[in-house]
């Protein structure tokens, strides 16, 4: 009998201010990247899905971004910046 299944992670990488591309709002949004592993008998072995979201704290909406997105505005998180305005890649777009 082999048990298998995915379990996911969810982790915080920055908090910035931007404006929400739903409620047009200047708010912290929430940078956070979702992994989902591969698990046998209960132990991740390796991730197979790996994905990048900014939410707005004041509306709660929620956006996918890209990779690259991502570490932009990390970046940007760790220089000590405040990202007031959409950034240029304009992570918002539907």
């Amino acid at each position: 009998m082999i048990i298998f299944g995915t379990k996911g992670y969810l982790y915080q990488l920055a908090i910035l201010t931007l404006v929400c591309g739903q409620c047009g709002n200047p708010a912290a949004h929430t940078l956070r990247k979702r992994v989902t592993k591969f698990t046998l008998f209960f132990v991740p072995l390796f991730p197979f899905s790996t994905k990048f979201t900014t939410q707005c704290t004041f509306c709660g909406a929620e956006h996918k971004i890209t990779k690259e997105q991502a570490e932009q505005l990390q970046a940007q998180a760790a220089g000590g910046q405040q990202a007031y305005g959409q950034p240029q890649q304009q992570p918002y777009q539907h």
